[in-house]
Order: C-alpha cells, then sequence, then structure tokens
C-alpha cells in the first residue's frame, strides 16, 4: 500500500506557528454535498484551544440544502431542537500546508456531538462506519479518485452576474490528451499540479478533456479514508486558485450539452500485511475475493446509485454513447460498462464509471465498500461479463432520474443492513429536498419553450 507519510505533523505546525511561518490554520469538516466547511482560527487559538479541545459548530451544517438554507425533517435536527453546536474533532493525520493561501494550514475534523458520541450521517463517519466492517474481514481498501471538471476564464462573480450564460471556456474545442490544448492553460495547471503537491498530494499528471475547457488532474492511490480526505481539499483547491487568477471552475456533472464531468473510482484490496488480494497471479486473474465483491457492486450498483449520483444534475450525466455508464454489469476494460476491471498482477482493480464530478467522495466509497461487503458476506458469485457495447445490450439499467435512485436506496435492505437506517433516512430526506426544490422551479427551457408558443 503507498500511504504517504502526513503531510505535516503536530509537532512541525506547533514550532511553525510558534515561529510565526504559520499563522491560521483552516478547521475543515465536509459536509452532505462534499464540501469542506468550517472555520479559521488563528495559530495561537489553535495551540490555546482547537488543538486539544476541538472547536463547535452549528449541527444544521448536516441539515442543510446546497444554498445553506435550514430545511425541516431530518432528525439530527430543527428549528424545534434549536439548532444546537456539533464539534469539530481534529485528525491530526490530516494536517497540511495550504499553499494557496500562505502562511496557512488545515485540518480535517470529525464530526461529534458535544458529548464526544460521534455523528453517523457525516460523510467522513458514514465511510469509516464502512471501513470497520471490512476491517473485520481482514481487509483494507485502497484506491484513487479521477475528478474532472471545467475551467472558464470567466470569474466567478462574472458568471453569476452574467446568470451563467456566455461563460468563456478555457478551451476552445477538444483537447483530450492535447499537449498544444493544456498548454494554453499551464498557468492554471502549474499552480494545480505544484500546489497540491505543496498540501501533500501525490499528483501524477494532468490532461485535457472533451468538453470545452474540461481538464482532469490524476493522484496517486493511496487508502481510501485518505483518498477521500485529499479528494475534498483538491476541490477546494481548484476552486481558490482559479478564483485568484480571475477564473472559475465547476465540478457540475453536467454543465452544459456537452460531455459531463466524471468522477471514476479506481479501488483494490490489501489483507492486514499490505498484500494484494485481488490477483491470484502476475496476470488478470480474479481471486475469488475479488470476484465475490465486484459481485457485490454489480448487485447493489441499482440500489446504491444515489450515493454516486446524489443530484438532479448528476443524472443529466447518463447518455448512450457519451462514456458514462447507463448499463448495469462489468467488463474487461470496458468503458461502456458501469465497472470495468484493470490492471494486472498486484494493481488489477475495478474502476466503478457511475460517479460524477459532484459525487461525495465519501459516500461513493462507502457504497463501494459496503457493496463489496454484501458480496463477501453472501459469497456472491460473479455474472458474465459484458463483451462488446454495454449500451446497446438488454441489460438492466442504472436508475435514469433522482426520484428513481433516492426511491431504490430508501426501499432497499441491503442498504438499511449496511448503513443503518438513521444514516439512510438522513440522505434519503435530503435527496427529497432537492427534488422538492427542482420541482418548484420554472427553468430557462420551460420559459423558452412555452413563453410565446403556448
Amino acid at each position: 500500500m503507498s500511504t504517504a507519510p502526513s503531510p505535516l505533523t503536530l509537532g512541525e505546525l506547533e514550532n511553525e506557528i510558534e515561529s510565526r511561518e504559520i499563522d491560521t490554520v483552516l478547521i475543515a469538516a465536509t459536509d452532505m454535498q462534499g464540501r469542506l466547511q468550517g472555520k479559521r482560527v488563528t495559530g495561537r487559538f489553535f495551540l490555546d484551544e482547537v488543538r486539544d479541545h476541538g472547536t463547535e459548530g452549528c449541527n444544521y451544517l448536516l441539515a442543510a440544502d446546497v444554498e445553506m438554507n435550514t430545511v425541516d425533517g431530518f432528525a439530527l435536527t430543527s428549528w424545534e431542537h434549536g439548532y444546537g453546536d456539533l464539534m469539530f474533532v481534529p485528525d491530526f493525520s490530516t494536517l497540511r500546508r495550504i499553499p494557496w493561501h500562505p502562511g496557512s494550514a488545515m485540518v480535517q475534523c470529525d464530526l461529534a456531538r458535544t458529548d464526544g458520541t460521534p455523528l453517523a450521517v457525516s460523510p467522513r463517519q458514514v465511510l469509516k462506519a464502512q471501513l470497520e466492517r471490512l476491517e473485520e474481514h481482514g481487509l483494507a481498501p485502497i484506491g484513487a479518485t479521477e475528478l474532472e471538471f471545467a475551467l472558464y476564464n470567466t470569474s466567478y462573480r462574472d458568471a453569476m452576474v452574467g446568470d451563467y450564460r456566455n461563460l468563456e471556456a478555457a478551451s476552445t474545442y477538444n483537447i483530450d490528451y492535447s499537449l498544444f490544448g493544456t498548454g494554453q492553460v499551464e498557468e492554471y495547471l502549474h499552480r494545480l499540479r505544484t500546489e497540491m503537491d505543496g498540501a501533500g498530494l501525490y499528483t501524477e499528471s494532468a490532461k485535457g478533456e472533451c468538453n470545452l475547457g474540461q481538464l482532469e488532474v490524476g493522484f496517486r492511490y493511496t487508502d481510501i479514508l485518505a483518498t477521500c480526505d485529499n479528494h475534498v481539499v483538491y476541490k477546494l483547491g481548484a476552486k481558490q486558485i482559479a478564483d485568484q487568477q480571475g477564473r472559475s471552475v465547476t465540478f457540475m456533472a453536467k454543465p452544459n450539452d456537452r460531455e459531463g464531468s466524471s468522477c471514476h473510482i479506481h479501488m483494490s484490496l490489501n489483507d492486514r500485511d499490505g498484500t494484494p488480494v485481488f490477483p491470484t497471479g502476475h496476470g488478470t486473474e480474479m481471486s475469488e475475493t475479488m470476484r465475490q465483491f465486484v459481485a457485490g457492486v454489480v448487485a447493489t450498483q441499482y440500489d446504491f446509485t444515489y450515493l454516486y449520483a446524489p443530484n438532479i444534475n448528476s443524472y443529466k450525466r447518463f447518455a448512450d454513447g457519451s462514456f458514462a455508464p447507463t448499463a448495469v454489469g462489468w467488463g474487461w476494460d470496458n468503458r461502456t460498462c458501469a465497472v470495468r476491471i484493470v490492471g494486472h498482477g498486484s494493481a488489477l482493480r475495478f474502476e466503478q464509471r457511475v460517479p460524477g464530478a459532484d459525487a461525495n467522495p465519501y459516500l461513493a466509497c462507502a457504497a463501494l465498500i459496503a457493496a463489496g461487503v454484501y458480496g463477501l458476506e453472501n459469497r456472491l458469485e460473479l455474472p458474465e461479463a459484458l463483451a462488446g457495447n454495454a449500451y446497446t445490450q438488454d441489460v438492466p439499467s442504472i436508475p435514469r432520474r433522482l426520484h428513481e435512485a433516492v426511491a431504490a436506496f430508501d426501499s432497499s435492505a441491503t442498504a438499511r443492513e449496511s448503513f443503518g437506517n438513521q444514516v439512510v433516512d438522513h440522505y434519503v430526506h435530503a435527496g427529497e429536498v432537492e427534488m422538492a426544490a427542482f420541482d418548484a422551479a420554472v427553468t430557462d427551457w420551460e420559459v423558452r419553450r412555452g413563453f410565446e408558443r403556448l
């Protein structure tokens, strides 16, 4: 397993605060939407208070929509419960410098009740619960997320003022693998690569993608919790570096009518000694453990899609012939399938291709692990691989709309057994809130279609 050491130790942070090289610490936790939320504290206050005692925040952070509106119906908190505090509990293994904000460091936190009880519905805790279930089998996952985004030369403020119309994409044609095309945005990509390294991520490469302004930066695999921690730091940094350059990026799954942005997740398993358990040799033969684990991923694909695709917009990405999968099934190095088997020997792994760039990585990876544990515990048999174009084959489809995915997750006995009713009910309600907001909105499409003609 390639697990990098902590990019900044607590002792180093203490010394750099004392020497005033670092004067600000970002206290951060991930919300339901996969965003880092929290507060900035002075270095002195961090040493005096936060280091040993954590800090407080309003518990609406895990009961709000994407606009941070308070919404009714969550068991965790409400107006009737008074919107009390939760605790940010620092995980010092996540300490890192934040190069795009000189003099700043960050620590990522677990969220807990004020009595110290972990909040089961917080995304990081949802993932940790599934990691504990897998650990009971003597296994630990490693992996990486491949996260695409679209870069615009229009600033966030100008984009908002212009109602997000007529944005100037950073490229004017398909620059997939184009060194010339990515060279035109190297000012941005160079900062992104080097400053992510400075934040403790292991950057591998950067490349162009199909849509206008679409890019992808790849990072080295590591243990899954660190992969998710790094993922959300990367999203925050990508936005802030763009903002500092008068640009903007979006991680919407489908920002326009062209190709959407994906978040493919690669995963494999090691035993307690760090030995890969997916291969049986140096080739592509799958072990029984891998076959059962992948069988669980395939078997739960329909029920768990909501955790891979959590927004209305997520489902606009799924279209035949788009490299966004629609067929429930797996294949050998086949990008038309939801699950793709790739690599050989110690690098043999599966790739889950359903998530878009808007996925919450903790919830998506928790879904994969829960699915794999389901396969292991029930000794599921892996169905036959899909060969050829999966888009044209007579096989079941993933949910094609959010309401279908939420309903499947809500009614899934496997989901409730794997995650518990508290987690399922919490996120089902979040999906219902999103759908109600969309159903109440009058869209541009409706106005253009009906203003004069109806």
